[in-house]
């Protein structure tokens, strides 16, 4: 199975803007969601240009991976790697 069909984003914000223009001080709180079981299996919180090119790299990988090689990629992935 696809892991876009197992696993959902969500994406908390700390503000309105864009990230590129977003205070640097801002941090937005990204999830990755269990679809099957509606429980949080992956979260980060990030600066909210961190977070932007985090998301692009989460959905490119839920578009091209199964479920478990999602899983496997992104459980021990750090912030730091971003």
């Amino acid at each position: 199975m696809r892991a876009n069909r197992a696993y959902e984003l969500i994406i908390s914000r700390g503000g309105r803007e864009p990230a590129f223009i977003s205070d640097p001080n801002r941090t937005d709180r990204v999830e990755v969601v269990s679809i099957a079981e509606g429980e949080v299996i992956l979260y980060w919180n990030l600066p909210a240009k961190e977070a932007a090119k985090l998301l692009k790299m989460l959905r490119g990988d839920l578009i091209s991976l199964d479920a478990e090689e999602f899983f496997d990629k992104w459980l021990d992935a750090d912030a730091e790697e971003f």
